[in-house]
């Protein structure tokens, strides 16, 4: 028999939208042969629904939409996840739909409360396997947490499944492809099942899907791959053997994974918002050069508005590689000086600050100078404005509130500095669009004369390894201090990440491409006593 993986994209909340197009994508299985299509993990109604859950009338929707979607399907079996409301609790769930019907519906079993996931706080657990048979073989389903624990695969093969099929909303991270590979293997050596694994694709908020659905045979061969960040009607044969046999599509690289994982992100979000384009502050620096390359990657030039805004400070090599780059990426691109803005500032507040040394105070001014500028032009146009600060930034609160900080969605706020460097490099191997000298000139606020930010910071490289032993492996302080980094850098770091979490409560949303990003993963507390040193 032919089955299929439909890796698709959906909008959340748009039930019609989403039944549409899973409907759009079972004629074409259909016509390609395919008995038996399976769809991602709550691809009905998208994921993360979040609090959506908990209002009554979502659950009515979603199951009036699911029963018109299934009477619309024939000559072919589809399996869909959606919410599913049952004697008064609620689940996450996947039916079959088959002859026009809803034929048979599984509860998911384990509901993951880690990390993003808040499941436990929105459904109740299923406990019975679903297994239904098909040409002649017996297939059962999962949802995506159910395969990373033995017990649900475990209850699907004693009831008699021959090969489990797994519906996943599995966000993207760096690494990730090769944990989801390692759990499906763990369970295909306890259970002896072939499995096939559907993938979400897309950008929801935060958080980006990067699809790349696969199939493994009963011993845990990889029998079939789809691409990464990318629509597709995955097809497989089922052999004699029940190997799911398809076409490999080739592995991406970790560079190019976060690139397109950034793009995506950077792409749903504008897109799904209907926002008409977007503006940002360019520098001279890495940061903003990245960003204005993703933006343009993934909207287009046309949809992309930059603005440098040379201040005293600004040194001329940032205006000229500034220029650089928007010539070769042809955007829209605008110079505001704001130097008789900032004096105008300093005359203001100059009887009040009489007698204070300047500091941070006339560094701050010039960048919320510049975050109003960015403002008023995203007011009167439209366009979303994107932030330009990387995760090692936010890490120590080396940005300005209502500044730099200023604006709607944060490229890469998950982007440690260290990465941020292969990422251009990474980009200009596609085509050189990031001029060299940006990337190999020390990196600089440009708010005081001579800056750079290793004057107030340590070495990225030290400070990026610091950040991931704390923030993204919780490690203690003398567990990073035994890896060899410098006590007093340690110490620093984690006393900067204390105090900065008012800044980062602040922050825009942001697009997640670590296991531990400053999201919905990350809930510090701002007024907090306890200081880490154990």
């Amino acid at each position: 028999m032919r089955l299929a993986i439909a890796q698709i994209n959906c909008m959340l909340g748009d039930l019609a939208g989403n039944a549409a197009k899973i409907l759009q994508y079972a004629g074409q299985a259909r016509q390609q042969g395919v008995q038996l299509l399976l769809t991602p993990e709550l691809g009905l109604c998208g994921y993360p629904p979040e609090d959506l859950l908990l209002r009554d009338g979502f659950y009515r929707a979603c199951a009036q939409t699911l029963s018109e979607l299934a009477a619309n399907i024939s000559g072919i079996a589809v399996v869909v996840g959606h919410p599913h409301q049952q004697d008064g609790k609620r689940y996450n769930a996947a039916s079959l739909l088959r002859n026009g019907r809803i034929a048979a519906t599984y509860l998911k079993y384990e509901l993951p409360n880690y990390a993003v996931f808040d499941e436990e706080r929105y459904f109740d657990h299923g406990s019975e396997p679903c297994v239904f048979e098909l040409e002649g073989i017996n297939f059962a389903l999962n949802i995506c947490a159910d395969i990373w624990q033995p017990e649900a695969a475990r209850r699907a093969r004693a009831a008699d499944a021959q090969v489990l099929l797994v519906l996943n909303a599995s966000p993207y991270a760096m690494g990730k492809q090769a944990a989801r590979y390692h759990a499906i293997r763990k369970r295909i050596t306890e259970t002896g099942m072939a499995m096939v694994y559907a993938n979400l694709c897309g950008g929801q908020d935060e958080l980006v899907f990067d699809g790349g659905s696969f199939a493994m045979d009963s011993r845990g061969a990889l029998s079939a791959q789809a691409a990464h960040f990318d629509e597709e009607l995955l097809l497989l044969e089922m052999q004699e053997d029940l190997r799911p046999a398809g076409k490999k599509a080739a592995p991406l690289d970790e560079e190019a994974g976060v690139y397109r994982a950034l793009c995506l992100g950077v792409r749903d979000y504008i897109e799904k918002n209907r926002f008409p384009g977007v503006l940002l502050g360019l520098s001279g620096g890495i940061d903003s050069a990245l960003t204005l390359a993703v933006a343009v990657d993934a909207l287009g030039a046309d949809k992309v508005h930059a603005v440098m805004m040379p201040s005293p400070y600004t040194a001329q090599i940032s205006l000229d590689d500034s220029r650089e780059m928007i010539k070769i990426l042809g955007v829209r691109y605008d110079e505001f000086p704001i130097e008789p803005m900032f004096h105008s500032y300093l005359d203001t507040l100059g009887n009040t600050f009489a007698g204070r040394a300047a500091d941070t105070t006339e560094e701050n001014l010039q960048a919320r100078i510049r975050g109003n500028l960015l403002m008023a032009l995203s007011n009167k146009f439209g366009a979303l404005v994107l932030t330009t600060g990387n995760k090692s930034e936010m890490t120590v609160g080396y940005a300005t509130l209502y500044g730099d900080m200023a604006g709607g969605f944060a490229v890469l706020k998950d982007v440690s500095k260290m990465l941020v460097y292969r990422l251009a490099r990474y980009r200009n191997t596609l085509g050189q669009v990031i001029p060299e000298r940006i990337i190999t000139r020390a990196p600089s606020a440009e708010l005081r004369a001579d800056q750079t930010d290793q004057d107030s910071l340590p070495p990225y490289d030290i400070l990026d390894a610091i950040m991931e032993c704390y923030v993204e492996k919780n490690l203690a302080i003398p567990q990073i201090i035994a890896r060899g980094y410098p006590e007093a850098d340690v110490r620093r770091v984690v006393h900067l990440i204390r105090i900065s979490e008012y800044k980062r409560r602040q922050s825009a949303v942001g697009i997640r491409i670590t296991e531990r990003s400053y999201g919905k993963d990350w809930r510090y507390p701002i007024t907090a006593r306890y200081q880490d040193g154990f």
